[in-house]
């Protein structure tokens, strides 16, 4: 049997990267998916180059708006019955990144869209996982989110930290509940978030790092294991790249 088969996933950061990617996977899996993300022309494409049917639906959402979030979680629940696995994956970055060069308004948009869209998607669905005693919510965090390395830039360091905090709080408050919350790690991907890296990136580079493809197996791996399973953390990198 499918890892996901009957399963409903809410995968916000939906419109490309390990977004599209893990969609993608769960729907071969079995799974029912709602995909969101700002750009409703992404998230089209997406739809179409997917081409699942009745199996996947997208919402443009701004995470970083909490009835945005409410409004997502309503119109996969009206639209699949329920959301058994939330993946909380929307994040984004500036290439202004260094502490002297961030703003109030920088820093600001950073934080809200890297840490709380997870915390209003996550708030909007506890009550009904909690409700069936059973749910899966995975925050793709980062390496940033464990080491804080000055690449990663100030603002999203912090965010990710705080991201990371979140979810290991969850998964302790919530162990007796059914609710299994994992924090997924990755190191660099080559996704369209690479664009806003100070420095460009040589084709060379991302020949040898993670593949969205990647992230979405990890994703799938802990978002399929049965319900006395637990993956509080999981740090995946590419090999050439230092973990300290």
């Amino acid at each position: 049997m499918s890892k996901l088969s009957g399963k409903v996933a809410v995968v916000t950061g939906g419109g490309s990267g390990v977004g599209k990617a893990t969609a993608a996977l769960f729907l071969n899996e079995g799974a029912k998916v709602v995909i969101a993300g700002r750009d409703a022309a992404k998230l089209a494409a997406v739809v179409a180059e997917l081409n699942a049917g009745d199996n996947l639906c997208a919402l443009p959402t701004d995470v970083t708006k909490v009835e945005a979030c409410a409004a997502l979680i309503a119109f996969a629940t009206k639209a699949f019955g329920r959301v058994d696995v939330l993946v909380n994956n929307a994040g984004t970055n500036i290439k202004d990144r260094t502490l002297r060069e961030l703003t109030p308004e920088t820093w600001d948009m950073m934080v809200r869209t890297n840490l709380d869209g997870a915390f209003y998607c996550t708030k909007a669905v506890l009550p009904q996982m909690l409700e069936r005693r059973d749910g899966v919510i995975v925050n793709v965090v980062s390496v940033a989110g464990k080491r804080a390395n000055p690449l990663g830039g100030a603002a999203y360091v912090a965010a990710k930290f705080g991201m990371g905090g979140l979810g290991m709080v969850l998964s302790n408050e919530e162990k007796d509940s059914g609710v299994r919350v994992s924090n997924i790690y990755p190191g660099e991907i080559d996704t369209p978030i690479l664009a806003a890296r100070p420095k460009p990136v040589t084709e060379e580079h991302r020949a040898s790092i993670l593949k969205p493809e990647d992230v979405a197996e990890a994703i799938l791996y802990v978002a399929g294991l049965p319900a006395r399973v637990s993956v509080p953390e999981l740090v995946i990198k590419p090999t050439t790249q230092m973990y300290w």
